[in-house]
């Protein structure tokens, strides 16, 4: 008789997974009709969803009905880490598509601009974030978290955009083609890029110790992708992608694309760095090795629809709003909101100005790189899974993400009201309807 090699593991329970799939259907759900709902009253779909994961959270359902609360979403860490990896597989692919908007030649054309845009559109926020971490009390920052890393971590959270959010936001309000649009994609992808460096950085210190060691590895793992990512990279996923793509076989090259985009992040995440930075990179080198738009549309689709409404309603899942009834608390909040509008704004308006655009434009400009929406969204997540920041940070970092994200239409849509149009821009124009996508 062959022996088997180990002992066998018993499959899920039949309760556990009748809760994961109530978990998946009822977070969906709620997540693509409070999307809706905020679509069509002119703020992007993330605030619904996240607006969805609230509702169903401690905040509200929990309060109003502990017991159906407590059977749905139970404090189980087995039961909470199969919706977490659902979200995780969601948030990745999301991430590595956000990093196919990157487009080498916005910088190029524009990188003397764009460079003073994104310089102080990033430094500023940082500062001030920075700033505040080292002043703010606990349990705003957790007792066990050293204060350089909060700090650190906070000034990381509030200098970054979310281009998948400016990009929504630019194509809904039309003014994607336009030059202030154009800046503000390519500044704010350049300010992502340097937030996920960041944002890696922060995790090592986390959870390696902030000595100068763990500093001077993490600055080497980061090199070391942005090299790969950069040279070898770009070249093999030139061969591979391009090759699946020219056989016109659909699925094996979103097959491969989701490959590449895994393997990325599991590299990073073996350096001890951020799996999603990886996963950024990854979509940099697919978008320059050549890949457009309409070779991801099936996978975006997907990602878009399901997966990442998903992964939204979870983390509004860990938003308390009870822990801000406190005053300190929520005056805390108020603070970390008015230094991420203020500091962004200030930034942004300064590097424009700086760069030799008008008044109006660099209002433009503030505006549209204030909207933090999905990356600070997953930071925000990705400090709380690593113990970096509590519930009352979190709370404080998805507060802005929302604050943010419904501010930037209506100030965008009257900034760029009074800006003429481009002989330029109309041309552009005419390229972009190309990839509008009604949802």
């Amino acid at each position: 008789m062959t022996e088997l090699a180990g002992p066998v593991i018993a499959p899920i329970g039949a309760d556990a997974l009748l809760v994961f799939l109530v978990q998946l259907a009822v977070l969906l759900a709620a997540a693509r009709a409070l999307g809706s709902i905020a679509g069509k009253l002119g703020m992007p779909s993330v605030v619904g969803e996240l607006l969805a994961g609230v509702i169903l959270g401690p905040s509200v359902f929990g309060k109003v009905l502990p017991s159906v609360s407590g059977w749905l979403f139970p404090a189980i860490p087995e039961q909470q880490h199969l919706i977490d990896a659902v979200g995780q597989v969601g948030v990745i692919l999301l991430v590595g598509i956000a990093g196919m908007q990157l487009d080498p030649e916005q910088f190029r054309r524009r990188l003397g601009a764009t460079m003073m845009i994104s310089f102080f559109g990033l430094v500023i926020p940082l500062g001030l974030g920075i700033a505040l971490g080292f002043v703010a009390p606990i349990p705003m920052r957790p007792a066990d978290t050293p204060i350089f890393v909060f700090a650190l971590f906070l000034g990381t959270a509030l200098c970054v955009s979310a281009i998948p959010v400016i990009a929504k936001t630019l194509l809904e309000l039309g003014i994607a083609h336009r030059k202030v649009g154009q800046f503000i994609l390519a500044a704010g992808m350049f300010d992502d890029a340097v937030g996920w460096c960041l944002v890696s950085l922060v995790s090592a210190l986390a959870l390696h110790g902030s000595g100068p060691e763990t500093l001077v590895i993490a600055v080497v793992g980061i090199g070391v992708l942005v090299v790969l990512a950069l040279l070898p990279g770009r070249i093999l996923t030139r061969k591979l992608v391009l090759g699946v793509a020219e056989s016109g076989n659909t699925t094996r090259l979103l097959a491969l694309i989701v490959v590449l985009i895994f393997g990325s992040a599991a590299l990073s995440h073996s350096l001890g760095l951020e799996a999603i930075f990886g996963a950024f990179l990854c979509g940099m080198m697919l978008v320059s090795g050549g890949l457009r738009p309409h070779h991801i549309a099936p996978l975006n689709t997907v990602v878009m629809s399901v997966l990442a409404p998903i992964f939204f309603a979870t983390a509004g899942l860990r938003m308390d709003l009870s822990v801000l009834v406190t005053g300190p608390l929520l005056l805390i909040t108020a603070a970390v909101v008015v230094t991420a509008v203020v500091g962004k704004f200030a930034g942004a308006f300064l590097g424009g100005m700086l760069g030799g655009l008008s008044r109006r434009e660099s209002f433009a400009l503030g505006a549209g790189m204030n909207a933090r929406g999905v990356i600070e969204v997953i930071i925000a997540m990705i400090g709380l899974r690593m113990g970096i920041i509590g519930v009352e940070a979190y709370t404080a970092l998805i507060t802005v993400a929302v604050v943010t994200s419904m501010m930037a239409p209506p100030l965008l849509r009257w900034a760029m009201s009074g800006i003429p149009e481009e002989d330029e821009e109309e041309e552009r124009a005419q390229r972009y309807a190309a990839y509008e996508v009604k949802t």
